[in-house]
C-alpha cells in the first residue's frame, strides 16, 4: 500500500491519499490538486517531487 500527504508539497493541506500503487495515488491526487489548489498541469518536476514523497505503508 502506498501513501501520499498533499501537505508535504502544499503546506497546510491536510489531504492524504492511499492506494495500492503510485498510479492510484496520482489518480486521486491530480484531481485534488486541480480542484483544491488550482494546479491544472502536473509538470515533470511536480511529478518527480510527488513520487519522491510517496511512502509505502
Amino acid at each position: 500500500m502506498k501513501r501520499f500527504a498533499c501537505g508535504d508539497v502544499i503546506p497546510g493541506c491536510n489531504a492524504t491519499f492511499t492506494a495500492a500503487d503510485e498510479a492510484g495515488i496520482f489518480a486521486q491526487a491530480v484531481p485534488h490538486a486541480a480542484a483544491e489548489h488550482g494546479i491544472d498541469e502536473v509538470t515533470p518536476e511536480l511529478e518527480a517531487t510527488v513520487r519522491s514523497l510517496i511512502s509505502t505503508v
